[in-house]
């Protein structure tokens, strides 16, 4: 594709980071849901699978709670805010690439 040609790998991450960023969501929302189970998204191997033209269903993994709830609900408020937080970060950072590098070609385009 062009796009991967003109912003690398940097795209794909940037809609995988997106897709974890609405499960985590999810997740959160989800937290006094009885038997409700947590997932998450393998980010390595959701980017390997989408690379090699593949689904990346197979990168979404149920989370395994450390302390086990009464009503079957999976959700850890700690780790999920904080795997939130550091995907947010990680997003974001795609994103700043994303834009430094559509500013580059915008400039290239109007010569300057």
């Amino acid at each position: 594709m062009a796009s991967e040609k003109l912003f690398g790998l940097h795209a794909t991450a940037l809609q995988l980071r997106s897709q974890r960023m609405m499960m985590l969501a999810s997740n959160i929302a989800n937290a006094a849901t009885p038997n409700y189970k947590a997932r998450d998204l393998d980010f390595s191997k959701a980017l390997e699978l989408a690379q090699d033209g593949g689904s990346t269903d197979a990168a979404i993994q149920y989370r395994v709670p450390v302390q086990s709830s009464l009503d079957g609900n999976t959700v850890e408020m700690a780790t999920e805010q904080t795997a939130f937080a550091e995907n947010a970060l990680a997003y974001r950072s795609s994103l700043a690439f994303l834009q430094g590098r559509i500013g580059t070609l915008t400039r290239a385009l109007k010569g300057e």
